[in-house]
């Protein structure tokens, strides 16, 4: 009889991508000589029937059943329950994970089962909060897509009923795992590139689909579809509409827009790597260029904010795009730039450029006489006196291990912490930090203004 384990792994591998063994080898960032230069910990464990954690996927999306089949590459881990409000999706949850999961359209079901220790929460934004919520009360831990909240004065919530409960709750911005980019902290902590001033980031697409146009099925109804409960208390109520539930991303109502998919990628990243809090002034522009399909939310925006001096960074202004018809093929990249080098950080490669201030001026004195001419070198050089130094290497790079995936390891680093109960580097407060300036750049956007903000107080100047 065939080994059903071994049937869900070859699925796992084939919906993943990559090998389930590259998964379960030590992670080693290399340097351009390949020679080690980080090691993290390998999540490398067997674990029996009993000691399994079981988990509920709610929302069997696109995100959502990519996340279940990462979660399950790490071992110990079992998927039990799915929620949607989308029959078909049900169906296809059985043909993907198993005939003997038990689906749902309501939620509150999966909350209820004792059997159940984590939930994946991969639901529309604006359903977080209610969502996310009452998994924590219902005492299970929560992995949450990003951003962990719609709304900006839903942030406290989250924290406080995650502080209440003991919950563990991480939030789905997985570049906070990644070992490039715990390098990339500890290049800036060395001061590999002097005294940081300027961080620059992008984000752009040149797509259908990864502009949210998004596939829609033949037939589908309000039979088919629980569209009451995808309104929710949380959105206005309209009549069914088909490309608003599969579309929603396009749809202030529903979403947030470029900045709460894509920036809140970016700020998570800058925030983890700098041990910011966020800024205090958000300004952003933007319009609707070329996807005018009916939504809601503009297609390129980009945004300037101002991060303060604090003890983990000297003060800097970010800059941030996303242009969704980028006609060179899109891409993304982080820059973070110093008074002695930069820092380029491009999918799983890492690259440090130096090039040091002059610790001499320069002259411009061609427009002198001769005579004033050499008063003026004899007074630089006295001052300036020739000094030769040894010159390091001006550019080093930095890679990840061939078949690295980060994805991985966030939910390797959730599952750790469920089963130690210890603390998780995306928590509830450090997401709505990195949700709160995406959130803020929406609001400068659609009122045409620039926002004031306290990211040590988590509220509004």
């Amino acid at each position: 009889m065939k080994n059903k384990n071994s049937t869900r792994k070859a699925f796992i591998k084939k919906l993943v991508g990559g090998s389930l063994a590259s998964a379960f080898t030590p992670a080693v960032l290399l340097a351009a000589e390949n020679k080690p230069s980080m090691h993290v910990i390998p999540y490398q464990q067997t674990f029996t029937p009993n000691d399994m954690i079981q988990v509920a996927l709610i929302g069997s999306g696109i995100q959502g059943i990519y996340d279940a089949g990462v979660a399950l590459k790490v071992p110990g881990v079992k998927l039990v329950a799915v929620a949607d409000l989308f029959d078909d999706r049900l169906i296809r949850a059985k043909e993907l994970f198993g005939k003997d999961i038990f689906t749902t359209r309501n939620y509150r079901d999966i909350l209820q089962r004792k059997d159940v220790d984590a939930v994946i929460l991969a639901v529309p934004d604006h359903l977080h909060m209610q969502i996310g919520t009452a998994v924590l009360r219902s005492r299970k831990a929560l992995y949450c897509e990003k951003p962990v909240v719609q709304k900006i004065e839903q942030g406290w919530e989250m924290i406080n009923t995650e502080q209440e409960t003991g919950q563990v709750l991480q939030v789905g911005s997985q570049r906070v795992s990644s070992i490039v980019y715990a390098k990339a902290r500890d290049l800036v902590k060395s001061g590999a590139i002097g005294t940081l001033n300027l961080v620059e980031a992008y984000y752009d697409r040149h797509s259908a689909q990864s502009a949210w146009q998004y596939s829609i099925p033949p037939g589908v109804s309000e039979k088919t579809v629980d569209w009451e409960a995808f309104l929710s208390d949380q959105a206005p109520k309209i009549p069914f509409d088909p490309v608003r539930f599969f579309r929603w991303r396009n749809y202030r109502e529903y979403g947030t827009g470029v900045a709460g998919d894509l920036f809140v990628h970016l700020f998570s990243g800058i925030h983890f790597i700098l041990g910011s809090n966020g800024p205090t002034r958000v300004m952003s522009s933007g319009g609707l260029r070329y996807w005018k399909d009916g939504r809601n939310v503009p297609d390129i925006m980009v945004g300037i904010y101002d991060y303060p001096a604090t003890g983990a960074h000297p003060a800097f202004t970010l800059t941030l795009r996303v242009n969704f018809a980028d006609g060179s093929g899109g891409g993304q990249q982080f820059r973070f730039i110093g008074n002695e080098g930069q820092m380029v950080l491009a999918g799983n490669t890492l690259t440090i450029k130096r090039q040091k201030m002059p610790k001499e001026p320069g002259y411009t004195i061609d427009s002198f006489s001769e005579a004033t001419q050499a008063a003026f070198l004899k007074e630089y050089r006295a001052k300036y006196p020739p000094v030769f130094e040894v010159i390091g290497p001006q550019e080093e790079t930095y890679s990840a291990p061939k078949g690295y995936d980060h994805n991985y390891d966030h939910f390797a680093n959730f599952f750790q912490a469920v089963r130690d109960k210890t603390k998780v580097v995306e928590d509830a407060r450090f997401g709505v930090r990195a949700a709160a300036p995406a959130l803020l750049s929406n609001i400068s956007y659609f009122e045409s203004r620039i926002v004031d903000w306290d990211p040590e107080a988590i509220r509004f100047i």
